[in-house]
């Protein structure tokens, strides 16, 4: 048996792990040819990247940005407005943040849902310094008054204020300072289309290669001064989904586990697959939420077709948990199938269960003869 790797939270992790891959830290053309130096301002215990050469995965937007960026400094202008989406936990508040770091300039956060009213968002735009940033999570669920009133303030960088009522009402127009709005949302396709066309760049984040979370786990693992095996940082990143946030988490509980049952808390492949097993997380990254969706659809309904309504029903659960937690991951694993009909499991789903189709089960449902 192979000798596994370990990578070691006190050292400076610059050597090869197995498989050609690297270690704790990014790779120097990643880094600029900048050593990492454990004592600067970027190695502390948060997991989130603090500076664009030190975000991992997502090759080609980050390429992007960073052309925005440095052909922004370069003018010296304000950076145009930005529109990040895709799944959740997948890197877009990373970058949102690591942007404005990036230009020097001052960040505001807020919440689309929490901005009710125009007046909720007035003194984050009067605040807003020049070229400075205005992060907007969940921009989709802005409401359409605050939408409104936001459009000038995009374009011309002003806001009309109206004061009084009736005959006696009258408007002033309020000039801002040149800033930037970055939006980041999980459903683009809730966005207006005025809302859309006002921002001059759009990224869309997609799910992590595994090699790019096995990079993830073994650099964050080093910031939380935990040693991790190559082969065990393998096993937690291929059952995190492709989800960084999953990996983080993950990475964490292992972590606990390690300490109590490891004499120097280090997590190796033995320790992650009996956490991994406490944890209820299975080879294909399934939770158990996920495991039983699927033995619903499979005992109830016999694979299905069925309505999400009628599984959220038998689950107990609402239908919208179901749609934007349980379905996405095991649709993109090939384990369902959603028809004209309703949901259906696949024969792989089956399979990983180690389950048989009943007969007549399927996509064509039970038959008359």
């Amino acid at each position: 048996m192979p000798r596994e790797r370990v990578i070691r939270g006190d050292e400076d992790g610059g050597r090869r792990g197995l498989g050609g891959g690297n270690s704790g830290r990014p790779p120097d053309h990643a880094r600029g040819g900048q050593p990492f130096d454990p004592d600067d301002d970027a190695f502390d215990d948060a997991l989130r990247p603090q500076r664009l050469c030190h975000v991992i995965g997502q090759n080609k937007v980050v390429e992007r940005v960073r052309v925005m960026l440095d052909a922004t400094k370069k003018r010296g202008d304000t950076l145009g407005h930005l529109l990040l989406d895709g799944p959740p936990g997948i890197g877009k508040t990373t970058i949102a943040t690591v942007i404005p770091r990036e230009l020097s300039v001052d960040i505001q956060i807020a919440a689309g849902p929490a901005l009710s009213a125009p007046k909720d968002l007035l003194p984050y735009l009067t605040n807003a310094g020049h070229g400075s940033v205005l992060f907007i999570d969940e921009i989709h669920r802005l409401p359409p008054a605050v939408e409104e009133f936001l459009y000038p303030a995009m374009e011309d960088f002003r806001v009309d204020i109206a004061l009084g009522e009736g005959l006696n009402a009258r408007t002033i127009n309020m000039q801002l300072k040149p800033f930037t709005v970055i939006g980041a949302t999980t459903r683009s396709g809730m966005l207006t289309a005025p809302m859309r066309d006002r921002f001059v760049y759009r990224e869309h984040l997609d799910f992590y290669e595994l090699e790019d979370l096995v990079e993830l786990v073994c650099r964050n693992a080093t910031k939380l001064k935990t040693d991790v095996t190559r082969e065990a940082a393998h096993e937690v990143a291929r059952r995190s989904q492709g989800t960084p946030r999953k990996a983080n988490n993950i990475l964490i509980r292992t972590r606990d586990y390690a300490t109590l049952r490891h004499a120097e808390g280090k997590i190796t492949t033995e320790i992650a697959a009996e956490a991994l097993e406490m944890l209820e997380i299975d080879g294909l990254g399934l939770e158990r939420q996920d495991r039983r969706y699927l033995q619903t659809l499979m005992d109830v309904f016999g694979g299905g077709p069925a309505g999400v309504q009628a599984i959220a029903h038998s689950m107990s659960l609402p239908a919208d948990t179901i749609e934007d937690d349980v379905e996405p991951f095991l649709l993109r694993s090939g384990l369902l199938q959603r028809t004209p009909r309703g949901r259906v499991a696949t024969d792989a789903a089956f399979e990983h269960l180690g389950r048989r189709r009943s007969q007549g089960g399927g996509e064509g449902g039970p038959t008359l003869f």
